[in-house]
């Protein structure tokens, strides 16, 4: 079945001249944008099924390896070149991980890049939990919802009869959600112990002198009645970037989701990116400068009940659309 195309365009806007009530002899021009392939909300749902159903995604488990062949199989059967970055780092609590950051690329000729990522491992305690505080959770929303979005658009590009225009590269960081439990009164202060994979491949990437025209992160993006603020370190490097994006969301009807408000800094996989590897990289989270992080954040609540195929599509939708326009 073939996918439907979605063309968006904006009508000609009428321009009113400062101090007159008389209109402009001067039309503003219409906005015309690329076609755009539709965004399968029920497709990222089961690829996040998927994910949950291997397990905890907590590295050095079965449920760890078995995720890891699916994800590079799935990104093959996308027509991807994939590849992975496999090593090995010490953990807050020095133990040894066998970590795998997945890079899959489309159009790897293209001189133009543009960067998508999300993590696909899961947290091994439940810190935040009143229960059950010692054991890993599902992390549905936490890596898998940023994983299934991201699944869904390699898809969507090999599937469709209109491709980007430029090249893609879709990199899946391993090692994100570990650190220190929430309730640790002395925390080691002189290394950051989350976004290990980030961390090492900022500072080691899968090609020499790699770059990218900018990043889009995507995290903790499928839960019921998530809201996306203008976070912190991504007004900081890349403001344009997230006017861009939020207004396309708005253009898209998605300004439910899309909010137009500042929230504060926080650590996550762009920071790294940002920082090491020089390449300006937002990050689309649900994150609330009232609340912080949602209910379930490091909870068991974090399971298949929470996710939300509208949240997905407000998500994939936006992004797919702003590759698309480049």
């Amino acid at each position: 079945m073939r996918n439907r195309i979605i063309l968006f365009f904006v009508f000609p806007l009428l321009l009113w001249s400062c101090g007159s009530d008389k209109v402009s002899d001067k039309i503003q021009e219409p906005i015309t944008y690329k076609p755009v392939p539709e965004f399968s909300a029920d497709s990222a749902y089961s690829f996040i099924q998927q994910q949950v159903d291997f397990g905890p995604r907590v590295p050095n488990t079965e449920g760890h390896r078995k995720t890891r062949d699916w994800l590079i199989q799935k990104f093959k059967d996308f027509g991807m070149e994939v590849q992975t970055q496999d090593f090995q780092v010490k953990t807050w609590d020095n133990q040894l991980f066998n970590l795998s950051n997945i890079i899959a690329s489309y159009n790897p000729s293209a001189k133009k890049r543009v960067l998508l990522a999300a993590h696909w491992d899961t947290r091994r305690i439940a810190d935040k939990d009143t229960q059950r505080l010692d054991e890993p959770i599902d992390g549905a929303n936490d890596g898998g919802s940023g994983v299934g979005v991201l699944l869904e658009i390699a898809r969507i590009i090999n599937s469709s009869e209109i491709k980007p225009e430029i090249g893609i590269d879709i990199i899946l960081f391993d090692g994100e959600d570990d650190g220190e439990p929430e309730h640790m009164n002395l925390r080691n202060n002189s290394q950051i112990w989350w976004c290990l994979g980030s961390q090492y491949w900022s500072k080691n990437t899968h090609v020499t002198g790699y770059s990218a025209y900018y990043g889009i992160l995507v995290d903790l993006v499928g839960a019921k009645g998530a809201r996306f603020y203008r976070e912190g370190h991504s007004m900081q490097y890349g403001k344009s970037i997230v006017n861009k994006i939020w207004n396309f969301a708005a253009e898209l009807g998605y300004s439910d989701f899309f909010i137009m408000r500042d929230a504060p800094e926080i650590i996550d996989d762009h920071v790294f990116v940002n920082r090491d590897a020089g390449i300006p990289m937002i990050n689309i989270v649900e994150f609330s400068p009232d609340s912080g992080f949602g209910h379930y954040h490091h909870t068991h609540l974090d399971n298949m009940d929470i996710i939300d195929k509208r949240s997905l599509r407000a998500v994939g939708q936006t992004v797919l659309f702003t590759i698309y326009q480049e």
